[in-house]
Protein backbone atom coordinates (compact mmCIF):
# COMPACT_ATOMS: atom_id res chain seq x y z
CA UNK A 1 0.00 0.00 0.00
CA UNK A 2 1.42 3.80 -1.10
CA UNK A 3 3.05 5.01 2.40
CA UNK A 4 0.46 8.29 1.87
CA UNK A 5 -2.60 6.41 1.31
CA UNK A 6 -1.67 4.07 4.47
CA UNK A 7 -0.18 7.20 6.54
CA UNK A 8 -3.97 9.05 6.01
CA UNK A 9 -5.65 6.20 6.97
CA UNK A 10 -4.02 5.42 10.49
CA UNK A 11 -4.95 9.46 10.25
CA UNK A 12 -8.70 8.59 10.03
CA UNK A 13 -8.42 5.46 12.30
CA UNK A 14 -6.95 8.35 15.38
CA UNK A 15 -9.20 10.70 14.49
CA UNK A 16 -12.37 8.27 14.78
CA UNK A 17 -10.83 6.70 17.72
CA UNK A 18 -10.11 9.70 19.93
CA UNK A 19 -13.52 11.95 18.81
CA UNK A 20 -15.38 8.66 20.26
CA UNK A 21 -13.50 8.18 23.39
CA UNK A 22 -13.56 12.20 23.87
CA UNK A 23 -17.28 12.61 22.83
CA UNK A 24 -20.14 12.94 25.05
CA UNK A 25 -23.19 12.96 22.41
CA UNK A 26 -24.26 9.61 20.99
CA UNK A 27 -24.51 11.17 17.46
CA UNK A 28 -20.98 12.25 17.58
CA UNK A 29 -19.60 8.93 18.91
CA UNK A 30 -21.68 7.22 16.46
CA UNK A 31 -19.65 9.40 13.82
CA UNK A 32 -16.54 8.68 14.93
CA UNK A 33 -17.05 5.18 14.92
CA UNK A 34 -17.71 5.54 10.98
CA UNK A 35 -14.80 7.60 10.45
CA UNK A 36 -12.80 4.91 11.95
CA UNK A 37 -14.74 1.91 10.13
CA UNK A 38 -13.63 4.21 6.64
CA UNK A 39 -10.11 4.39 8.39
CA UNK A 40 -10.07 0.40 8.54
CA UNK A 41 -11.45 -0.61 5.47
CA UNK A 42 -8.62 -0.14 3.07
CA UNK A 43 -6.36 -1.85 5.27
CA UNK A 44 -8.90 -5.01 5.23
CA UNK A 45 -9.25 -4.59 1.29
CA UNK A 46 -5.09 -4.72 1.01
CA UNK A 47 -5.37 -7.69 3.27
CA UNK A 48 -7.22 -9.34 0.49
CA UNK A 49 -10.04 -10.16 2.66
CA UNK A 50 -12.84 -8.56 -0.32
CA UNK A 51 -15.54 -10.75 1.21
CA UNK A 52 -15.38 -8.71 4.41
CA UNK A 53 -14.87 -5.84 2.90
CA UNK A 54 -17.97 -6.22 0.55
CA UNK A 55 -20.27 -6.94 3.77
CA UNK A 56 -18.48 -3.80 5.61
CA UNK A 57 -19.40 -2.10 3.07
CA UNK A 58 -23.25 -2.75 3.25
CA UNK A 59 -23.38 -3.47 6.84
CA UNK A 60 -21.56 -0.37 8.10
CA UNK A 61 -23.33 2.55 7.03
CA UNK A 62 -26.94 1.08 7.18
CA UNK A 63 -25.95 -0.04 10.67
CA UNK A 64 -24.82 3.45 11.77
CA UNK A 65 -27.81 4.99 10.33
CA UNK A 66 -30.39 2.99 11.85
CA UNK A 67 -28.63 3.74 15.64
CA UNK A 68 -28.56 7.34 14.88
CA UNK A 69 -32.16 7.25 13.99
CA UNK A 70 -32.71 4.94 17.46
CA UNK A 71 -30.81 7.91 19.35
CA UNK A 72 -33.17 10.73 17.63
CA UNK A 73 -36.04 8.62 18.88
CA UNK A 74 -35.11 7.70 22.15
CA UNK A 75 -34.09 11.39 23.03
CA UNK A 76 -37.12 12.73 21.52
CA UNK A 77 -38.93 10.71 23.88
Amino acid sequence: MDEIVMAACVMLVLIGTFSAILGRDPFDKLISLAVMIAGIFPFIVDRGYLDVAAALALIAPLSTIFILMACQRREMA
